[in-house]
């Protein structure tokens, strides 16, 4: 075995229940401080997050580790982070707690459960959110949502009990990285990396996530167009600009103030081999591309790609036309991000319109979104998955 923790607590849910290891093997890892906590997940910029301070995570028994990585699984998979805007946080994050905690054997002492606030079992944050909240609170969404101090350290839930503040088991606070992630971009990553998993577990769904992975697996149709739009906005770069407009925050009036600008800088692949060779296909995603960069201060790069590049064309603004060139041959994923690499800057997002069979990177620090035709295949796990239907 591995002497990092985390590996070996991934490891041994691969074998025991391997949904969620490979689930966990489709997030992004980082290690920070947590703040007392072992771990959290978020999304951050459309990418799912899981972040782990080694030292905490090392103390807990084994069967803990597994418990708390199922844990924090069930937040993505419920969408936590991403459905706690507009309500009040403290209270919010016990709810989604409550949600899911039962049915997780090997849970740490300090896991909240239904019963500790005289709730049924099985019911959707939502219910317990407003099981714990009274009634037309409107205080601080920060805090528990009363204004008085004593009460705003402990929240509105267990207000009566006389205990301690409740705590959540995992880091809570990196759930506001979400808030900048469309709720739609958040459950296309999301379903991506559900499908991935059963893949890989040869479709084993475990019992007590088939209701959720059903719903998140056959969802209400949604517009590509709506997920094109959403990705794009959330990799745009931010930058810096100087504003005599705006007052600067230590100097006023004696120093320019600083407006933040996003700026789009947006490399294109299009796959023109035989199998999207479709015209419908093409204008109308070239027709989406240029209706979102349109008055935007956007730079677009468009590499026409089979198995090398063919052809690089690129246009700034308003003005640009995505061409339709027919290059046959069979797909190479790959020339177009070696591509991406040589750019200056580099790109923010890159945007692949394949049916997706082909040899593609085994991994990307590029944010991808794969858009595929209506029967292709996804090449490799990192990346955003979007399936066009014309």
């Amino acid at each position: 075995m591995s002497s990092n923790p985390l590996e070996n607590a991934v490891v041994r849910l691969l074998r025991e229940r391997p949904f969620y290891g490979h689930f966990i093997l489709n997030l992004r890892r980082e290690q920070r401080p947590l703040h007392g906590k072992e771990a959290g997940v978020t999304v951050r910029d459309g990418i799912p997050v899981l972040a782990v301070d080694p030292v905490p995570f090392a103390t807990l028994a084994e069967p803990q580790q597994q418990a708390l990585l199922e844990h924090l699984v069930k937040h993505l998979l419920h969408l936590h982070p991403l459905r706690r805007k507009g309500r009040n946080q403290h209270d919010w994050d016990i709810a989604a707690d409550l949600a899911i905690n039962p049915g997780i054997a090997n849970l740490p002492e300090e896991a909240l459960f239904p019963a500790y606030y005289g709730a049924d079992d099985g019911l959707a944050a939502e219910e317990y959110y407003d099981q714990l909240v009274p009634p037309f609170d409107t205080g601080n969404l920060d805090g528990c949502g009363y204004g008085e101090a004593e009460s705003s350290e402990s929240g509105a839930a267990g207000e009566d009990l006389g205990r301690e503040p409740e705590v959540t088991l995992d880091s809570h606070e990196l759930w506001s990285d979400a808030d900048s992630t469309p709720l739609a971009l958040a459950e296309e990553t999301v379903r991506a990396i559900a499908r991935d998993s059963l893949r890989g577990c040869d479709g084993e769904t475990p019992a007590e996530l088939r209701q959720v992975i059903d719903a998140l697996l056959h969802p209400s149709p949604l517009p590509w167009r709506q997920i094109l739009r959403q990705f794009i906005a959330t990799a745009g770069r931010t930058g810096r600009r100087s504003s005599w407009l705006r007052e600067h925050r230590r100097f006023e009036h004696t120093t320019p103030g600083v407006r933040k600008q996003r700026r789009l800088n947006l490399l294109v692949g299009i796959d023109v081999s035989d199998s999207t060779n479709t015209v419908e296909l093409r204008e109308a995603f070239a027709a989406e591309l240029l209706q979102i960069t349109r008055g935007r201060d956007a730079t677009v790069t468009v590499l026409y790609a089979n198995s090398r590049i063919q052809r690089i064309s690129s246009f700034s603004g308003a003005p640009g036309v995505i061409e339709y060139y027919d290059g046959g041959g069979f797909t190479d994923l790959r020339p177009v991000f070696d591509y991406a690499k040589t750019m200056h800057p580099l790109p923010a997002v890159v945007i692949y319109l394949t049916d997706g069979v082909g040899p593609a990177p085994p991994q990307m620090d590029f944010p991808t979104l794969w858009v595929l035709t209506a029967a292709g295949e996804k090449p490799v796990p990192w990346g955003v998955e979007l399936r066009m239907e014309i």
